[in-house]
């Protein structure tokens, strides 16, 4: 308790210091924020004292997960954080549908033995909306290496010859990849002055400029007609063709390389979410496949022995997003939101991507709501499915409820801000908005007291271009998504997307402050006198162009993560 008391008077010491710096700063000309210095010390204390976000990370990743979107498990996971936002008082708790469109599916068993000229198990993950087989298959290993920058006819070539060879067989596809030893690991931590200078709005650390795709040139008029050379297939349609060979071919079970180190194994899912275009899927961890491939090298036979159970639900083609809220009082028709995406990969607990970021946004409203503070506007909690497959939930979302800048819908106007965590374990360092620089400095003054936390800024983007994550779909709406940075911890470099993603691999005290930080800024954007600064009209930036669809073919069955 002497600890927590120091941590508080630190805080509070920390804050009258930072009042009475910005008031020298030429900035505080320009209407500094009020900050409820009371308030978010109160938020500190609860967050510190009585804290719940090991208990919901526990429910969310362990008993849970893994939350495929679609799958019985994001649905019983959705219901489960209904029902808790009920226990803590929030309002208006429910399940909010939109269209998947693709039948939900898990993988419930999966065993992997090479029985032959060894015994011993391997590691290996199912690629989600792949079949099983049909019940212990047992084969040859056979390794097909496609050859390189083939036309379709010449791959139908190279694989007619090889038909006989696979049929009845284990295939692994492609050669062994080589990975090197790391002998420079990433930091875990971010060294404070780099942060600094990341949020430092006078010289923050600029995103490449988009350049676009110079056009093709015309051919001169009156050049002279040229033969066409055979067209070369995209990896993509290569996959395709690959895909239909080994399914006509009667092979057993395709194998894929990993390919990272220590055992770690992403595995994603068939981009066709048809389980009959495929033949039973794994990726198998580096390690193995190696030994497997320097094996059928030496010339030695290696026999396999698979048992996958998976299975289809099609009642997952319609999906949830988890919403609750704590209303607000004058402002109430007005809305500040905070969440992070409740699915996840099937190949562990989804711990760090995303149970931690949801886990942070209920614990700051429980916080909220515990302590009885009032709001003047409303305080909405929105949990995402679908952002693994292309951020889909928080899309259908914000245009059922939004619309865009250049059509808007009548809520837009009363939107004040979105906050987003979904960078894993580490500590909040800053925040990215989309919005003018004015928006910036609100929550750079919001977020000013918990440097002593390593917070230490806020920018602003203008581009309202989709990817990484769910507040960049507001952005693309026009509207002020806040995307919260974090510490790397371990996230890139071990769980993010691995079956290293479980729930060890959290850090509680950075857990903790995160959540402590979401609850003061949301508290501060719901009881401010104005809403968060916007582009006028005419300085708004324009939307992404919409993508022309291309007629090609679904790749193979390796799809990639948002």
């Amino acid at each position: 308790m002497r600890k927590i008391a120091a941590l508080l008077l630190f805080a509070s010491l920390s804050f009258n210091s930072f009042a009475v710096a910005f008031a020298q700063t030429p900035a505080a000309a320009a209407s500094p924020e009020r900050i409820d210095a009371e308030a978010y010390w109160k938020i500190r204390k609860e967050g510190t004292e009585r804290s719940q976000a090991m208990r919901t990370l526990h429910y969310l990743a362990d008993v849970y997960g893994p939350r495929l979107t679609g799958s019985p498990n994001f649905k019983a996971a959705a219901d489960w954080t209904v029902k808790q936002m009920d226990a803590w008082g929030f309002q208006n708790t429910h399940l909010e549908p939109w269209d998947f469109g693709h039948p939900g599916w898990l993988n419930e068993r999966l065993s992997a033995h090479i029985v032959s000229p060894v015994k011993d198990a391997l590691v290996c993950e199912a690629l989600a909306w792949t079949p099983g087989t049909n019940g212990a298959v047992t084969g040859r290993a056979y390794q097909l290496v496609l050859p390189e920058r083939q036309t379709k006819e010449q791959l139908t070539a190279f694989l007619e010859g090889i038909r006989g060879q696979v049929r009845g067989k284990i295939v692994l596809v492609g050669r062994h990849q080589i990975v090197p030893v790391t002998f420079n690991p990433q930091n875990k931590r971010r060294e404070d002055q780099e942060v600094r200078n990341q949020y430092d709005p006078n010289s923050p650390t600029p995103a490449p400029p988009f350049a676009a795709p110079a056009p093709s040139p015309s051919p001169a008029p009156n050049a002279a007609a040229q033969p066409t050379p055979p067209a070369i297939l995209t990896p993509a349609q290569a996959g395709e063709q690959l895909d239909q060979f080994l399914l006509a071919s009667g092979v057993l079970v395709r194998i894929n390389d990993a390919g990272r180190e220590h055992g770690q194994i992403r595995a994603f899912n068939n981009r066709t979410f048809d389980v009959s275009k495929v033949v039973p899927t794994v990726v198998m961890r580096n390690e193995d496949y190696g030994r497997i491939s320097r094996i059928l090298a030496d010339g030695t036979p290696v026999e396999l022995e698979f048992n996958i159970v998976n299975r289809n639900y099609p009642e997952g083609r319609t999906s949830y997003n988890v919403v609750g809220e704590i209303p607000g009082s004058d402002l109430k028709d007005e809305v500040v939101m905070l969440g992070g995406h409740l699915d996840s990969w099937h190949a562990a607990t989804g711990a760090t991507d995303n149970a931690v970021g949801c886990t942070i946004m209920l614990e700051a409203a429980r916080i909220l709501r515990t302590l009885g503070l009032k709001p003047r506007r409303t305080i909405r909690v929105a949990l995402w499915s679908g952002e693994e497959q292309g951020l889909l939930g928080s899309k259908a979302y914000v245009k059922e409820h939004f619309g865009t800048f250049e059509q808007p819908k009548p809520e837009y106007a009363k939107f004040n801000g979105y906050f987003n965590v979904d960078s894993g374990t580490g500590r909040i360092r800053g925040a990215n908005v989309f919005g003018p620089p004015e928006t910036a400095t609100v929550l750079r003054q919001a977020l000013a007291p918990f440097e002593d936390l390593g917070v230490f800024g806020a920018i602003a983007t203008t581009s309202r271009r989709t990817g990484g994550t769910d507040s960049t779909s507001f952005n693309e709406a026009g509207l002020p998504g806040i995307g919260l940075g974090q510490d790397p911890i371990e996230y890139g470099t071990h769980t993010w997307h691995t079956n290293l993603d479980t729930y060890e691999r959290i850090v509680e005290s950075d857990v903790r402050s995160a959540a402590i930080v979401v609850a003061a800024a949301v508290y501060h954007l719901a009881t401010r006198d104005a809403m968060l600064p916007r582009f006028t009209k005419d300085k708004m930036p324009a939307p992404p162009p919409t993508p022309t669809p291309t007629p090609t073919p679904a790749p193979s069955p390796a799809a990639t993560p948002r």
